[in-house]
């Protein structure tokens, strides 16, 4: 009995159900395309890709919603845009410029809303009080005029009202691109059944795959699981989460903590000799070290991931890849020769057992992150070591803030050469929004109206 009452407690309190649009969220159409047509107004109305790379072997990262006519899309090759949309612009991304955009829309949008989440680039959630839900719609309408007014009217959103995020999520994508859609509680779970079960944020291929084992195969017979069911199939809590949430009660989650701080790089087929791998590695392992050391972290492992491709196979889509890995683990420590001696014994091992040879991808992670409070003392361990391990750190400091005040190149431990393309450790990847400390100073205004 004493279970069922808590099971009950833990629902009730997490999914409390409200009627009114309480969330509001916006996803800003072709984010990294439009930007690039907000910053260069020649490209206004023009189909543009944006690619990672400047190669022609690379794939768009972007497509503005002229080139998307054309049917190109995210992970479309160059060659091949360029064959089905001949007057296309492929443009190199500017992460830099991006994260400054989108701080600069945080700024609009939170001087008409106070901004709850910021979800990635160019994604946000705001929570409606209960007297500014009777004017949802008109609370949507002012932020879209707001940024037209402020920003300028190339970068639009599209705006969903909903019982929750995860509605709201979804109703914002309905109407793209520019579209603002609300979904009430009174409207569900109808309004949800035309969608296909991969449309739902958080339903990935194995979820899907998983599902429809169970004999789920579409919207209607997920919406009408029970709880337990929905628990079961979906594998834990969160499928009873997501389910709760689908049905348009609040879900609340408890909030993470960071275990790592990562980067990874695919490199151009003209920087992957052991060397250039090496140095990309580098100077990866010390973006994500100085990112660790803002928030005041240290790492216990360092790991470090090679994919290699099969160039003898020249079909793209069958080639094989293999990977790589091996990590070391360490008292906790956060200066960068330690990490970068560290990160010298994993490559000369992979150099040892041929994984540098043709290395495609690299991928270096910081993990066991611990706060500083949380540093163990070692009785045991050496006065002068000690000692030596505190001037280093010192050292690492120093060189932070002179790098934050000078540029990130104009102190360096060791020699630092940058990849082709640049923005080393400050790619903008899912989940993830680079801070503004991790580029140099900026270069160009934000303001084109």
């Amino acid at each position: 009995m004493a279970c069922k009452c808590s099971y009950f407690v833990l629902i009730w309190g997490m999914t409390q159900n409200l009627a009114g649009p309480a969330a509001l969220y916006l996803d800003f159409d072709s984010f990294f395309a439009s930007a690039e047509q907000h910053l260069q107004p020649h490209l206004r109305g023009q189909p543009v890709g944006v690619v990672p790379l400047q190669s022609e072997y690379t794939c768009l990262i972007a497509a503005s919603r002229e080139a998307k006519k054309f049917g190109l899309k995210v992970g479309t090759p160059v060659k091949e845009a360029r064959q089905i949309c001949q007057g296309i612009h492929i443009v190199f991304a500017r992460p830099d410029m991006y994260v400054r955009l989108h701080h600069r829309i945080l700024e609009v949008v939170g001087g008409v809303i106070p901004i709850k989440a910021v979800r990635s680039i160019d994604e946000c959630v705001c929570d409606l009080m209960l007297n500014e839900q009777s004017r949802a719609h008109e609370l949507a309408l002012e932020i879209k005029a707001a940024l037209a007014f402020h920003i300028g009217p190339t970068l639009t959103c599209s705006i969903g009202l909903g019982p929750n995020e995860l509605i709201a999520k979804i109703a914002a994508e309905m109407n793209k691109p520019d579209g603002l859609v609300t979904i009430l509680q009174s409207d569900l779970p109808e309004a949800l059944y035309p969608l296909e079960l991969r449309d739902v944020p958080g339903i990935a291929r194995g979820m899907a795959e998983r599902l429809s084992r169970a004999g789920i195969e579409d919207m209607p017979s997920l919406l009408a699981l029970q709880p337990r069911h929905a628990r079961a199939i979906m594998g834990g809590i969160e499928g009873e989460r997501l389910h709760a949430a689908l049905n348009g009660h609040r879900v609340e989650r408890p909030e993470t903590k960071r275990g790592m701080f990562g980067h990874s790089r695919i490199l151009p087929r003209n920087w992957r000799k052991p060397s250039q791998i090496a140095a990309t590695a580098r100077l990866l392992l010390v973006k994500a070290a100085r990112r660790m050391r803002r928030e005041n972290l240290l790492a216990k492992g360092l790991s470090l991931s090679l994919r290699t491709e099969d160039q003898n196979n020249q079909n793209r889509h069958s080639r094989q890849h293999t990977g790589w890995q091996r990590a070391v683990h360490f008292a906790a420590v956060r200066d960068d020769q330690f990490l970068l001696s560290s990160l010298n014994l994993l490559l000369r091992r992979a150099q040892a057992e041929d994984a540098l040879a043709n290395a495609k991808t690299i991928h270096v992670m910081l993990f066991d992150i611990i706060e500083v409070s949380a540093e163990p003392r070692d009785l045991f361990i050496d006065s002068n070591m000690l000692a030596t391990r505190e001037r280093w750190s010192k050292l690492t400091d120093i060189t932070d803030k002179l790098s934050a005040r000078f540029g990130h190149s104009s102190i360096m431990l060791g020699v630092q050469r940058q990849p082709p393309g640049g923005y080393a450790g400050a790619k903008i990847a899912f989940g993830r929004i680079p801070d503004l400390a991790d580029f140099d100073a900026p270069r160009m205004n934000l303001a084109h109206s």
